[in-house]
């Protein structure tokens, strides 16, 4: 039995759902045990927010959706997730990058908020639904991660 309260805690791991206005972020706890939702964030400032994010907290790992259409390929908006991922490679090089299918994120986001039963008006809240996708391509993550399942 793993022994949490002695455990060394490790660093977190980052989920982004990448967009041209919002790009939502979701991180695990240090124990990479649970995936939250942390923000929403313009995407012009989203560098910035990483930046200030990663002299807080340490991060092992950043998982970036990789938009696909029904066909299994590149969306129209793969350019520019492909464009912010080399940023990110530039400006963060010790920190690996995983690309994860992020067909239904968004969709599962609405369809949550809906089962949760928030108010029509929340769920109309782009930035909510953003950060949630971002916490369910995290979980998603996490959970082929502990299946061994190559992303």
């Amino acid at each position: 039995m793993v022994d949490l309260v002695s455990s060394p805690p490790m660093a977190r791991i980052m989920a982004i759902d990448y967009g041209t206005k919002r790009v939502g972020i979701a991180v695990t706890d240090p124990m990479q045990l649970i995936a939250n939702g942390l923000t929403t964030v313009h995407s012009k400032d989203v560098l910035t927010f990483l930046k200030d994010y990663f002299e807080k907290e340490e991060v092992s790992c950043i998982v970036v959706g990789e938009p696909k259409t029904m066909m299994n390929k590149p969306s129209e908006s793969a350019p520019m997730v492909d464009g912010f991922v080399k940023q990110l490679t530039k400006m963060f090089p010790l920190i690996p990058i995983e690309r994860l299918d992020e067909r239904f994120t968004s969709k599962m986001a609405t369809q949550s908020m809906l089962d949760s039963g928030l108010k029509k008006k929340d769920r109309q809240n782009k930035s909510l639904v953003d950060s949630i996708a971002a916490t369910i391509l995290l979980q998603s993550y996490m959970e082929q991660k502990t299946l061994n399942i190559k992303p």
